[in-house]
């Protein structure tokens, strides 16, 4: 099998992530870094050993014409994903982009239909989708074991410090510069939950979804979310409910709760590890492999395997996305209901991650369980 070129734009934050990724693949002679496409280069010691000297350039399209790149991994701001990805593909350059794939459902409508209409591959970033755990947990439901389906809730309980949105000029953000971000922790940080309890419940397609109810909320001086929930009806008659935080007292690893009328799943999709509990049973634990995402879009390129994530299979997600865009902007919480941490640096809200957890366990909004700091006046948005 011949290495495949591949040009990363965005090498720093969560760019180093796919930095290391690139490294892994390149030292087991899958793919080679040709080039990094940074505002401002990177240094010697910024480029992970074993990676060579790559070419580097501001130029995202000078730079995939000059490496003759095959894929390009796009980890930029999110409002720069569709034309990104658009540059790519006009130049018959396959893409990996990063989650959210964009910042409103007309602009991933222009990217997904601008990448088919070029004939080249675009994998959407949700590691979590590259779960084997996935598939396995879909058998289970499949075979019955937590009796039929009734919905799945998801929750993220996570911190993150004041200057988690100090780091880049759109974090935080709603909106920059009259251009849409939707940088809130559903849509961002915690969307993992998100878009894998709709696959879990079998409803990914846009089409699936059909109505969205949002509580969007914030304790920190941001624009955007950082405190949240949304219950998504849907197509196959089962709701999916995501409850999320960055303020949370005890920061833990987010899960997607499947329920049944005779048991529950319970998916740590960070770990990879599934719980099963179900009626006249003792409960069983299982720890499951990972698929790299680009590792996938790889050996669909060159073998032929079945892609993970295409744009289609995130159209309910951005439905998600879109309904959070179009909802009113976020109520701040009162300042009695959080405290900053000290010697930390961040804000917690009292109490959230219970009422995160009590949200998977019930697919219930914060609203009805009683959370002290959602106000009668909070607005809640439903979409169709």
């Amino acid at each position: 099998m011949s290495t495949v070129d591949i040009v990363l734009a965005g090498a720093r934050g969560h760019g180093r992530w796919h930095l290391e990724n690139i490294r892994r693949l390149q030292d087991k002679g899958i793919v080679r870094l040709a080039g990094i496409c940074e505002l401002t280069p990177l240094a010697a010691g910024e480029v992970p050993e074993g990676l060579g000297t790559p070419e580097q350039s501001a130029d995202f399209g000078a730079l995939l014409d000059s490496t003759g790149a095959r894929i390009a991994v796009i980890c930029t701001p999110i409002p720069t994903h569709t034309d990104l990805a658009l540059e790519a593909a006009r130049r018959g350059v396959h893409i990996l982009l990063e989650k959210p794939p964009a910042p409103s459902y007309a602009e991933f409508r222009r990217m997904a239909d601008g990448v088919a209409a070029a004939g080249v591959v675009c994998q959407i970033g949700f590691q979590s989708l590259g779960s084997h755990a996935v598939p396995a947990i879909r058998q289970l439901i499949a075979d019955g074991a937590v009796g039929d389906l009734v919905g799945v809730g998801g929750a993220g309980a996570w911190a993150r410090p004041e200057s988690y949105y100090t780091r880049a000029p759109w974090a935080g953000r709603r909106r920059l510069n009259g251009v849409d971000v939707i940088d809130g922790a559903l849509t961002n940080p915690l969307a993992h939950a998100v878009a894998t309890g709709l696959a879990l419940n079998g409803s990914t397609r846009a089409e699936d979804v059909t109505r969205i109810e949002t509580e969007l909320l914030h304790a920190n001086d941001i624009e955007s979310d950082d405190t949240s929930c949304v219950r998504i009806s849907t197509a196959q008659g089962r709701p999916v409910t995501v409850a999320a935080t960055l303020c949370a007292e005890d920061p833990d690893d987010p899960y997607v709760l499947v329920h049944g009328t005779r048991g529950r799943i319970t998916f740590w999709y960070k770990q990879d590890r599934v719980l099963l509990q179900r009626a006249d049973h003792g409960p069983e634990e299982y720890d499951h492999g990972r698929t790299d995402l680009l590792e996938n879009l790889v050996d669909h390129l060159t073998d032929g395997t079945d892609l993970l994530v295409p744009p289609d299979a995130t159209g309910a997600f951005m439905k998600v996305v879109e309904a959070i865009r179009t909802a009113p902007d976020p109520a701040p919480l009162p300042e009695s209901a959080w405290h900053l941490v000290p010697g930390e640096d961040r804000r917690v809200v009292p109490g959230v991650d219970g009422l995160v957890a009590a949200s998977a366990d019930t697919l219930a909004l914060y609203s009805e369980l009683g959370a002290p700091w959602v106000v009668d006046a909070l607005p809640k948005e439903v979409s169709t």
